[in-house]
C-alpha cells in the first residue's frame, strides 16, 4: 500500500500567494495529479462534488439557498466546481460581498460543460493556476543542486552528482509524475498510468460536453498523438495516421474535436513557439508543438514498457523530451514564467525557452546524454544566440543542455551548462 505522507508541491507556494491576493482561486488540471489533496492543504472547509450525493445536494442548494452553500470556515474548498458552473457566478458575487481575499479554492479537472450558466469573466476576483503531474523535484527524486531562479538570478557556477542510470529514467518517464505512483511495488507504480489512460478513453472523453464518442477512434487517436508527440504535426497529418487503422470516414474536423476535448480535460498541452527578435529577417514557424501533460499518458498509449524504451533510443529520446518539458513547465510556474519551442525555415529548433514575465530568457536543448550529442545540442544553442537581436532582447541569462543521465554537473568552455535532470528543480 502507498504511503500516504503528502510531497509538498511548487502549487502549494503559488496558492498561498495567490489567496493573499484575490478573493477566489482556481487550480485546473488532469484528474489525479493531486489538485484536491494540495487545495485540502489550504481549506478550513470544503464541498466534495466528485460525492454524488453532495453534488445532488448542491445543485439543489445553488439554484434555492446559494448563501448557505457558500458559508463555512474559509478558504471554503469546491472540488470539481465545474460539474455545478452556476457556482462560478455565486462565488464572483460573493467574493465582492465579503471584500476580502482567501475565500474560496476551486478545483477543476475539467472546463464546464456548457458556458451558458457563467456570466462574468472573474477578472479581479479570481486567480488561476494550472497543476500538473509531479515534477522529479516534488517527487523528491531530484537532487536540486541546480535552481532555475539562481540561472536567472546570475549564479552559473554548477555543481551536483547525479545517481541516475538509462533504467533508472526509463522506469520514471513510464510511471510518470501521478502521486499516487509513488512509493509502490514497480508494477503498481506502472499500472497507474494505464489506468489512467483507459479512464480517459472510457469516460472523460464524454464527461467533457456529453458527446458519445467511440472508444477505438479515441484509443487510435491518443496513439497517433503518442508517435507524433514532440512535433509541430498538422491536424491532417494526424488524420492520415489514425486512418492507416481505422477503415471508416474520418474527417479533420472529427479529429480537431477529438484534440480540442483532450484540451478541455487537460491531457494534452501544447507549446506555443516563441517569438524572438532576430538580427536578420527569418521566417519562425508558428505552429505549437503538441505535447501529453505527462510522458506516461503516451507510453500507455503506445503499450510500451521501460524495458522497450531501452531497446528503442529513438522512442525514448522522445518521450525524455517530454518528460524534461513537463519538469520546465512545473519549474517555470515558480518563476512566473513560460515555456516556449523555436523553431525556424531553415530548420534551426531549441527544445525549450523559458521566459520570465520580464523578458529574459534562457535556452534549452533536451538530449538523453552522450558527449557528442551533448557537443551537437551546445551548438545548436549558439547558433541560436547569435541569431537573436540581443540590443532588443538582451543576450540569453543561460543556455543549457539538460540530459537524462551524467555523472554530474558541468559547463562546457563555450559557456553551456550541462545538467542531468535528477539535479534541477526551479
Amino acid at each position: 500500500m502507498a504511503e500516504k505522507t503528502y510531497k509538498k508541491r511548487i502549487a502549494d507556494q503559488l496558492l498561498a500567494e495567490r489567496l493573499e491576493e484575490v478573493g477566489a482561486v482556481l487550480i485546473e488540471g488532469p484528474k489525479w495529479c493531486g489538485k484536491t489533496t494540495t487545495a485540502l492543504q489550504h481549506a478550513k472547509s470544503s464541498v466534495m462534488l466528485a460525492n454524488p450525493e453532495t453534488l445532488q445536494k448542491s445543485k439543489i442548494m445553488i439554484a434555492t439557498n446559494s448563501s448557505q452553500l457558500l458559508s463555512g470556515n474559509t478558504p471554503r474548498l469546491f472540488d470539481e466546481w465545474q460539474t455545478v458552473p452556476e457556482l462560478w457566478d455565486n462565488i464572483r458575487y460573493e467574493v465582492d460581498e465579503r471584500n476580502a481575499e482567501g475565500q474560496f479554492i476551486l478545483t477543476g479537472s475539467a472546463v464546464p460543460v456548457t458556458s451558458d450558466k457563467i456570466v462574468h469573466s472573474g477578472t479581479g476576483r479570481f486567480a488561476w493556476i494550472t497543476m500538473r503531474p509531479m515534477s522529479l523535484w516534488e517527487s523528491e527524486e531530484s537532487t536540486g543542486s541546480v535552481s532555475l531562479q539562481a540561472l536567472f538570478d546570475g549564479h552559473q557556477q554548477v555543481e551536483g552528482d547525479c545517481k541516475y542510470k538509462l533504467d533508472d529514467i526509463a522506469f520514471k518517464l513510464c510511471r510518470g509524475g501521478w502521486p499516487s505512483s509513488l512509493n509502490r511495488s514497480p508494477r503498481a507504480a506502472l499500472r497507474v498510468a494505464r489506468n489512467y489512460f483507459d479512464a480517459v478513453v472510457k469516460t472523460d472523453f464524454i464527461r467533457v460536453d456529453g458527446t458519445l464518442r467511440d472508444q477505438n477512434r479515441s484509443r487510435m487517436l491518443l496513439r497517433s498523438l503518442a508517435r507524433l508527440q514532440g512535433t509541430q504535426t498538422a491536424i491532417s497529418v494526424i488524420r492520415q495516421d489514425m486512418l492507416s487503422n481505422d477503415e471508416s470516414t474520418l474527417s479533420e474536423v472529427t479529429v480537431a474535436s477529438y484534440i480540442e476535448a483532450l484540451r478541455k480535460i487537460f491531457v494534452v498541452e501544447d507549446m506555443p513557439a516563441w517569438s524572438a527578435n532576430l538580427r536578420s529577417k527569418t521566417a519562425i514557424r508558428t505552429s505549437p508543438t503538441r505535447y501529453f501533460v505527462d510522458p506516461s499518458i503516451a507510453v500507455a498509449a503506445l503499450g510500451i514498457t521501460p524495458a522497450d524504451l531501452l531497446d528503442d533510443m529513438q522512442t525514448f529520446g522522445f518521450l525524455f523530451e517530454a518528460m524534461a518539458i513537463r519538469d520546465l513547465r512545473v519549474y517555470a510556474d515558480a518563476l512566473d514564467a513560460k515555456v516556449y519551442h523555436y523553431r525556424d525555415k531553415d530548420e534551426l529548433e531549441c527544445d525549450a525557452v523559458i521566459e520570465l514575465r520580464n523578458g529574459r530568457y534562457a535556452l534549452v536543448e533536451i538530449k538523453i546524454g552522450g558527449m557528442d550529442n551533448i557537443l551537437i545540442a551546445a551548438k545548436q544553442l549558439q547558433k541560436l544566440a547569435k541569431k537573436i537581436n540581443t540590443e532588443k532582447m538582451g543576450e540569453p541569462a543561460f543556455r543549457m543542455v539538460l540530459t537524462a543521465v551524467g555523472d554530474e554537473t558541468y559547463c562546457l568552455e563555450d559557456g553551456t551548462l550541462v545538467v542531468p535532470i535528477g539535479c534541477l528543480k526551479h
